[in-house]
């Protein structure tokens, strides 16, 4: 399946309703092994842009024939649009940060990690800055007392707004939050026409945002926020055929990633400049910020940072306590790990 393939996988959620499809196979309990065997045919809708582009570029799509696996591609990714695919169940598995596995909790949408991934230098490569408006000043995380910044509960950019001003010594009376979701170039845009202060954007995006407000700036938060998963429904998992599916994605997944690392160049073009329509030098500079990803070799340190993360938005947001053990499904901690074989990240710095 090469470029048109693509393409027209990479459906809408309107176009999967056409796809929709309830519980397919026996009942797996969720302590019982993973199954090995696939039923020939068995579908699962997943929305992981990214990995779809590597995967059919890399020619890895043939390992989820051969194994039987029919992945029917959705263009969602990140929280809010998966949730609502969750709900109207049109979708099985999202990539996503950490957040929205805690959100769907907290909104009554059981869902379960399948699968986690690291950045090698975490704090040298993040995923976010703080873009700073033009002619604002700041310079460092204390001046952003007194500051408007965009804030969304529900993402991963509201859970670091939290935790910088936690590491600020400040808190949420000392600024002012605005309610603004993250989609697309939204807090860019925010920034540049001055309806934010602060507000934080990937770190990969911040030479387009200045180019396009040049009296724009940004700084870093120092803190670590490469969380990054994929997250299923839980009755999908708990479907013994879409298991046996995932766990072959999964093993295909972690492969992928370790594709992107071995081929920058083929990965920006397949993915930031075909699909997401960034120039070549855009596509290029948003390789270099995004540093090396890596499959850990265990899953504890992951989950401690999300068991913090959870107990500050439960204390900041006022949700119920979580535990986070509850969200993930370590059977396909080995399975990832098995499939990057002596590539697995051992250490994982908490």
């Amino acid at each position: 399946m090469k470029k048109r393939t693509v393409a027209a996988l990479a459906v809408a959620l309107t176009v999967l309703t056409a796809c929709s499809n309830g519980d397919t196979g026996a009942t797996l309990e969720l302590t019982a092994a993973l199954p090995d065997k696939v039923p020939g045919g068995t579908e699962i809708r997943i929305g992981d842009p990214a990995i779809q582009a590597i995967v059919q570029a890399s020619g890895l799509d043939s390992e989820l024939t051969d194994a039987g696996v029919e992945v029917q591609w959705a263009n969602i990714s990140g929280g809010p649009q998966s949730i609502q695919a969750f709900r109207a169940d049109k979708l099985d598995c999202s990539a996503v940060a950490d957040i929205p596995s805690l959100f769907a909790a907290w909104t009554g949408t059981s869902t379960k990690i399948v699968f986690q991934s690291v950045t090698v230098d975490p704090v040298e490569h993040p995923i976010y800055r703080l873009g700073v408006a033009p002619g604002v000043n700041v310079a460092s995380l204390a001046d952003l007392r007194g500051k408007k910044i965009a804030y969304s509960a529900g993402q991963a950019q509201g859970a670091l707004v939290l935790r910088v001003l936690q590491k600020a010594g400040l808190t949420q009376k000392d600024v002012t939050l605005v309610e603004l979701t993250s989609t697309g170039d939204s807090y860019a845009t925010a920034l540049g026409s001055k309806a934010v202060d602060v507000a934080p954007i990937a770190a990969s995006q911040v030479k387009i945002y200045k180019a396009k407000y040049p009296a724009g700036t940004s700084i870093s938060h120092g803190i670590r926020d490469d969380a990054s998963t994929l997250y299923c429904l839980t009755k999908t998992v708990q479907d013994a055929e879409k298991a046996a599916a995932l766990k072959v994605y999964v093993g295909v997944r972690a492969k992928a990633l370790l594709w992107q690392n071995q081929h920058p160049g083929e990965y920006a073009k397949v993915y930031l400049q075909d699909t997401q329509g960034l120039s070549p030098q855009d596509a290029k500079d948003v390789v270099a910020a995004d540093g090396t990803k890596g499959i850990p070799a265990t899953w504890d340190n992951a989950i401690a940072r999300l068991q913090a993360t959870a107990d500050l938005l439960a204390e900041q947001q006022n949700h119920e306590k979580l535990d986070v053990t509850t969200l993930v499904d370590r059977r396909f901690e080995k399975v990832e790990a098995a499939a990057a074989g002596s590539a697995v990240v051992s250490g994982d710095a908490a």
